[in-house]
């Protein structure tokens, strides 16, 4: 990562977020910049997975708002770095490859379109922004959780690079699973996401759009820090 000429001392209060579709790069683009430049990271798309575990695990009906709204509101979620590594913490517990499952998949993005679950979770991504110097991804960070960010990011990929990136993530993962399995998840994903009614999944008018089709995770990160370059160089 090319951090020349880049005062980090600078970062302590600032914000970056960093918003796009499933698979598009978010996450690991987001903790691996955060851990260059030693700032918070804040995985809001594993907050919502957390509250789908855990209602999951309960046996709670996740077609019932009002009951995982209510779970949402109780539960404690946490990030913690273990060997230079982000980790979901629920309750206490790593849940870092729970969340991570088919059967999570399948029902977030229903559980995410609920409003009083938003909420609850925005209310927590801003808790944990509090001061600045964080990184926050997900599919309204830019728009809702941090709409005065410093730097907005909107990553984009093509559907067939999308669903190859999460095979392989199921495949390492230990679970099998198909391109066409996973490009029907992707274009399922994204009709949920953009069409839901509550803080759709949209471009921010004033975020920077990088297409990481063609693009290594080094070289993100690397478009990403020329934008906080140039905006510390600006200040």
């Amino acid at each position: 990562m090319n951090k020349q000429d880049l005062d980090t001392s600078q970062l302590g209060s600032i914000v970056i977020a960093i918003d796009g579709p499933a698979a598009s790069g978010k996450t690991t683009t987001a903790k691996n910049l955060a851990s260059a430049l030693g700032l918070t990271y804040i995985d809001t798309g594993a907050m919502y997975r957390s509250v789908t575990l855990h209602a999951l695990r309960r046996g709670i009906d996740v077609d019932d708002a009002d009951a995982v709204a209510d779970a949402a509101r109780q539960i404690d979620i946490a990030f913690k770095n273990i060997g230079g590594e982000n980790h979901t913490m629920l309750n206490g517990e790593d849940v870092s490859l729970d969340i991570r499952t088919p059967e999570v998949t399948r029902h977030v993005s229903k559980i995410a379109a609920y409003k009083d679950v938003r909420l609850a979770m925005v209310t927590h991504q801003i808790e944990l922004g509090g001061r600045g110097g964080v990184v926050a991804e997900g599919r309204d960070t830019t728009t809702v959780v941090f709409p005065d960010a410093d730097i907005k990011v909107f990553l984009t990929a093509t559907v067939e690079e999308r669903a190859k990136r999460r095979q392989m993530d199921m495949e390492a993962l230990g679970i099998e699973t198909s391109l066409q399995q996973q490009i029907e998840d992707i274009n399922r994903r994204d009709s949920a996401d953009s069409t839901r009614e509550h803080s759709p999944l949209r471009k921010a008018h004033d975020a920077v759009e990088i297409d990481t089709t063609n693009l290594s995770i080094d070289e993100q990160i690397d478009r990403i820090v020329d934008l906080v370059r140039d905006k510390l160089s600006n200040q």
